[in-house]
């Protein structure tokens, strides 16, 4: 047994080296890989920037640059003097906001109940969230304006809100489902002998954990009402309700031509809300809560 001892230590000074070299190497392709998609995600936001701010000779050159050689806020200021985009983004962002906290109210005592019971109706609640993910605009577009003629919500703000709420709320379901499932029954059995409600346990002890879940369901739906262009171009009619979409449509030419400067211009301002919402609250989707809330 003695003499097999120095072998032993041999090969396992060989091994160690091995798989050091393999998990660094791991790591490096990991980084690498992680590199690349955000150089991907990136470079669209960093060209929309640079020609933002190319004067229309740059614009028209054969031998485009990355950076603008000579920059400057003529295409800003053209574009807030061609079209309304102050008003159309204070309609996105009323839109926006009032469907993210509708969605937001109506998801999160539903995903409780579908969360905590099971059952049949739970189980066709699930599928219904599933399968109304399926389906492309176009193919509810006719009945969903009927419906909304009917009840006279055609080219109003309250109409479109209803549209948004209804199109992500089965996405919220599903995300809010997750979290309500992650926070432990014990806090809600331990609430109940203290004599809590059901109401009063979701709002005093379920709500507070769930709140990166919340926060997050609620950029999800701000961010899908915001970007939203679809609806808001068969729904509204008046020019003095659109949204900030459809007004970037309106850079395009009869032909096809786009106004490229400007419309670069006001594609970057509508994509700061967007931006800024996600920086502010990022923490807040990242940062667990759930810590230390069951007592040892």
């Amino acid at each position: 047994m003695t003499p097999r001892a120095p072998r032993t230590r041999r090969s396992a000074a060989r091994t160690r080296p091995s798989a050091s070299r393999t998990r660094r190497a791991a790591r490096a392709a990991q980084y690498t890989a992680l590199a690349g998609y955000l150089v991907f995600l990136g470079f669209p936001l960093l060209w929309l920037l640079s020609t933002a701010f190319k004067p229309p000779r740059e614009l028209g050159s054969l031998h485009p640059t990355w950076l603008p050689e000579d920059p400057t806020l003529d295409n800003f200021r053209q574009a807030f003097a061609e079209q309304p985009l102050l008003r159309a983004a204070l309609n996105s962002l009323t839109a926006a906001l009032c469907a993210a906290a509708i969605a937001v109210v109506l998801a999160t005592p539903t995903a409780f109940v579908l969360a905590r019971r099971r059952g049949r109706l739970a189980t066709a609640a699930t599928g219904w969230v599933v399968v109304s993910q399926a389906f492309p605009f176009v193919l509810v577009i006719i009945p969903l304006f009927l419906v909304l003629k009917n009840l006279r919500l055609i080219d109003s703000m309250p109409g479109l809100i209803l549209v948004y709420v209804v199109w992500s709320l089965p996405f919220a379901l599903w995300m809010l489902v997750g979290y309500v499932r992650a926070v432990p029954p014990e806090l809600e059995e331990a609430a109940a002998v203290d004599g809590a409600g059901r109401l009063r346990t979701l709002v005093s002890v379920v709500a507070p954990l769930l709140a990166p879940g919340i926060v997050a369901t609620a950029l999800f739906a701000f961010i899908t009402a915001w970007n939203e262009f679809f609806f808001a171009l068969v729904l509204l009619k008046s020019p003095r309700k659109q949204t900030l979409p459809v007004v970037l449509t309106h850079f395009l030419g009869a032909e096809g031509a786009a106004d490229l400067g400007p419309l670069a211009a006001a594609a970057f301002l509508a994509t700061l809300p967007s931006l800024l919402v996600f920086a502010v609250i990022q923490r807040r989707i990242t940062g667990g809560m759930l810590a230390g809330a069951v007592k040892s």
